[in-house]
């Protein structure tokens, strides 16, 4: 057998491309708005974790377009060595006061941010729990550690407490997701907080998804529930809310000068580009000082939720920004995901494995620009189309 044989036999993605039914990779020509051009088509984007709609905002742009003609467009090194700008420590204290924390330490990508700190943290006879909903790269993480990961269900907090006892030490890591991206439910992070001080267990949340959503001027999910201080360490991305790409840890000092020296994906990567740092700073300030931002975001996911409900879709435990429309088979999710964008909606389809067989969903996410006309443009469109399938 050939090492490449796997590659040659994987005809899957083939066969879709094939049948008209490949949602991946989709050519985008423009910047990601609400409104976007796809593939030559003019698309209206539902599909785009940019909650805030900062990645097109002129201040945020500029501020790259200034970084660019100050620094260059990269550091040329890792931050270990000769890739720390003093604006990469500037957005550090930045991210720390915002999330509440003592420090913070800037990641190239949210993957690494994650890959990076659970390595590093988790070591021989530690213990990771994890919702099985957690991000992939929470996952990998705790696979590259050498500690022992088990997982309890969905938000599932008897499930929880039996993965405690089967841990029955004092060196375990509970992470989750603060708002899980594909249910669009947010962590129960009360009970987490009760069941981690009653087992002696330590907490991490990555709040990819609810930076710029949940908590005071989007904080999070622990600002969200006033749990900050019991959160031990808070991760966070640049790619959705903070228009930009990269990743952070924010946690006591400690821990986070332990990472600075332990975590090798920090160290062995390359920095944040100076564009990317300059556009995050940025984009923080913008979400502070403009707080309606956050406000018409609450509105619209309010108003989706209701609409969606009332047509008879099934919108799962989703009560954020990001909607699931759960349809069942992917001959449903491709057929509707196909006519949507022929109709001239940009969705995400979601089928096997990233969901179990025959619960496929359409993931639909909201961005605060967004106007009420392209809202109910995009309802019409899932009101004929539900119909037309037989989904509603």
């Amino acid at each position: 057998m050939s090492l490449f044989d796997k590659c040659y036999n994987y005809q899957d993605a083939r066969i879709a491309m094939a049948e008209g039914y490949y949602p991946y990779f989709r050519e985008i020509t423009t910047e990601q708005g609400t409104e976007v051009i796809c593939n030559g088509k003019k698309m209206l984007m539902l599909g785009s974790n940019s909650y805030l709609g900062l990645t097109t905002h002129p201040k945020v742009k500029e501020a790259a377009i200034e970084a660019i003609k100050k620094y260059g467009s990269g550091c040329a090194g890792s931050r270990f060595l000769n890739g720390t700008l003093d604006i990469h420590i500037e957005l550090e204290e930045k991210l720390a006061q915002l999330v509440g924390k003592e420090a913070a330490i800037v990641y190239p990508t949210g993957y690494q941010a994650n890959l990076g700190c659970i390595s590093a943290i988790v070591n021989k006879n530690d213990f990771m729990i994890t919702d099985k909903y957690d991000h992939a790269s929470i996952i990998d993480g705790c696979l590259l550690s050498q500690g022992t990961m088990i997982r309890f269900n969905h938000n599932d907090m008897a499930s929880l407490e039996r993965a405690l006892q089967k841990a029955n030490s004092n060196n375990c890591l509970i992470i989750v997701d603060g708002i899980f991206s594909m249910e669009g439910d947010i962590a129960n992070l009360p009970e987490i907080d009760r069941l981690a001080k009653k087992y002696g267990a330590a907490v991490m949340v990555d709040e990819a998804h609810s930076l710029g959503v949940l908590g005071d001027k989007g904080s999070g999910t622990a600002a969200h529930f006033g749990l900050t201080k019991e959160t031990d360490i808070i991760m966070g991305t640049f790619s959705k809310s903070l228009a930009s790409v990269g990743g952070f840890i924010a946690a006591d000092e400690v821990i986070i000068h332990y990472l600075k020296h332990k975590s090798r994906a920090l160290i062995f990567s390359a920095s944040l580009p100076p564009a990317s740092t300059a556009s995050v700073l940025t984009a923080v300030n913008i979400m502070e000082e403009e707080p309606e931002r956050i406000a018409r975001l609450w509105e619209i996911t309010n108003y989706m939720l209701k609409e969606f409900k009332a047509m008879g879709y099934n919108t799962g435990t989703s009560c954020t920004p990001v909607i699931p429309l759960h349809v069942g088979s992917m001959e449903v999710a491709f057929k509707l995901w196909k006519r949507l964008g022929e109709e001239g909606v940009f969705i995400n389809p979601v089928v096997p494995p990233a969901v179990p067989p025959n619960s496929c969903l359409i993931r639909c996410s909201f961005m605060a620009t967004h106007t009420n006309e392209q809202l109910d443009f995009a309802l019409d469109k899932f009101r004929t189309l539900g119909k037309e399938l037989g989904v509603i």
